[in-house]
């Protein structure tokens, strides 16, 4: 099976490059904007024509598609993450490969939802920013081609590679600032979000899964189980030996309230009120004893995100396998070897 896959550098997409890899029955071609890939194409700036060409010459039977921006403006994301997808469709609609898509959506796409439920596909999408917006028109280009496809809408990844930016890997360069430096404390700001994390492998497990499979339309991959974001903080300190306190911030920046959550090897939390999600406290010149960190989750999902998974069981046969302690070991893995 000939499989071209776009955006092999990107965080998923690397996962998924070693995941097709090491199937034998797979040859695979890479297309990106970076040197390293096979062919060098943009798909924010190059034509449907030129990809038309290309497909013709490969003549993939799947063409997997992990391409896209998290971060930027409006205008930005637009480009990278809905006209980049239009130029994938129109290009397959031309060509006469006949290629099977698998395109990666998000979580985002759905914005917020009500506490303790689980979202399913059939679910109204109400993005709340403009990222989830963007990858909802590609997901609705997608659905709308008339090509053999399926759109995979992506919960909260995590594990080795998560991106520094992100709301884990912030905390775990947090934590690794604190131990470098001998801090006995931690504040930390945001804590109260719950989302649905689920390991990159995993993912990549599923997009295998997809390009093998006949489903159309889309699939969530997630866990089936959302974590609070101070309680995945908690395992990340027992996984790093973080032996301080995490002071929890449950006001706006500036704010001097803080409850004390104790990191023990125990891994053991004190319960503490709920907080606002994206709440942050920078740090400031007067913070001598303390590091500090704020992560706001720009994803505009609100408090709460958890996926159903019922579609991908069903129709991939696909279940998550590596839970969230050994997502969280791997992260604190890498940020460890910065020390």
């Amino acid at each position: 099976m000939r499989v071209l896959l776009i955006g092999a550098n990107g965080y998923i997409g690397r996962f998924v490059a070693d995941r097709l890899l090491a199937d034998p029955a797979v040859q695979l071609t890479t297309l990106g904007r970076g040197d390293d890939a096979d062919v060098r194409f943009d798909l924010a700036t190059g034509s449907p024509g030129a990809l038309t060409r290309f497909l013709d010459a490969v003549h993939p039977g799947v063409v997997v598609n992990c391409a896209g921006a998290t971060r930027g403006g409006a205008r930005e994301l637009t480009r990278h993450n809905t006209v980049a997808v239009a130029t994938v469709c129109e290009a397959l609609r031309r060509s006469g490969c006949g290629a099977r898509l698998v395109q990666i959506g998000c979580s985002a796409e759905y914005g917020p939802s009500q506490p303790g439920s689980s979202t399913a596909e059939d679910a109204v999408p109400r993005p709340g920013g403009p990222y989830g917006v963007s990858k909802l028109a590609a997901t609705e280009l997608v659905l709308g081609s008339g090509l053999d496809a399926v759109v995979l809408r992506v919960f909260s990844p995590a594990g080795p590679g998560t991106p520094a930016g992100s709301p884990l890997g912030r905390l775990a360069e947090a934590m690794r600032r604190a131990m470098q430096s001998g801090d006995g404390e931690l504040k930390l700001g945001g804590l109260g979000a719950q989302r649905d994390f689920v390991d990159v492998r995993d993912v990549a497990r599923a997009v295998h899964a997809a390009s093998l499979s006949a489903a159309q339309g889309v699939i969530n991959i997630g866990s089936g189980r959302a974590v609070r974001l101070r309680d995945a903080a908690a395992v990340l300190a027992r996984v790093a030996g973080y032996g301080g306190v995490l002071h929890e911030l449950d006001g706006p920046p500036g704010a001097q309230a803080a409850h004390g959550i104790h990191a023990t090897h125990t891994g053991h939390t004190a319960h503490t009120p709920h907080l606002r999600p994206g709440v942050g406290h920078p740090r400031s010149e007067s913070d001598h004893h303390a590091a500090s960190v704020a992560y706001p989750y720009p994803d505009g999902c609100g408090s709460w995100q958890q996926a159903d998974v019922r579609t991908a069981r069903d129709r991939l046969g696909w279940r998550p396998r590596i839970n969230l302690e050994e997502s969280l070991a791997d992260i604190w893995m890498e940020a460890a070897c910065r020390i």
